[in-house]
């Protein structure tokens, strides 16, 4: 169970920051989300056990911050006027990176990687790192299905939201 003094100490702590969100599980599959946007100020929200890393990183200044009259999803989508006419054609769908890190495709230098285009993977199956502040944050797939592109690079910095691998359900 997740402490509430501990949830309003986070509230207070990002209550006076840049950050915009923060999700938190816990080892029981409790997911904790905190975030600034007008819809959920100051509200906590908890749902159905997803496997995600603990994290508390800073998303990089001026980087899709959103104002006080746009919402969280706006930030994804106004992101990088290239990938939005981009979008249309994408097919399938994203795993995203819940996080800003580096984002690591295997274990460790040299190893095969955790997902590869053409690979079928399950959900709940790891498909790569995220190393954000010196924590290796292990990635699982939220979806059954045949990886179609991965469009992160090994060893290169991800920003949240930003999507990492693209799977067709179907295949």
């Amino acid at each position: 169970m997740i402490d509430l003094r501990y949830v309003k100490k986070l509230i207070e702590m990002l209550d006076g920051s840049s950050v915009d969100s923060i999700e938190i599980s816990s080892d029981k599959g409790m997911k904790l989300r905190i975030s600034k946007t007008p819809q959920q100020r100051g509200t906590v929200q908890m749902a159905a056990p997803v496997s995600m890393p603990p994290m508390m990183a800073p998303v990089p200044s001026g980087v899709g911050r959103p104002t006080p009259s746009e919402g969280l999803s706006t930030i994804v989508e106004s992101r990088d006027e290239g990938a939005r006419s981009e979008a249309p054609k994408a097919k399938g769908l994203e795993i995203k990176s819940p996080m800003v890190g580096t984002f690591y495709a295997s274990p460790e230098p040299g190893a095969k990687a955790y997902a590869t285009v053409g690979q079928r993977i399950s959900k709940g199956q790891i498909v790569c790192i995220i190393e954000a502040m010196k924590i290796m944050n292990e990635i699982e797939s939220e979806y059954d299905g045949v990886i179609t592109e991965v469009l992160a690079q090994d060893a290169h910095p991800v920003e949240y939201g930003q999507v990492l691998f693209r799977i067709d359900p179907n295949g």
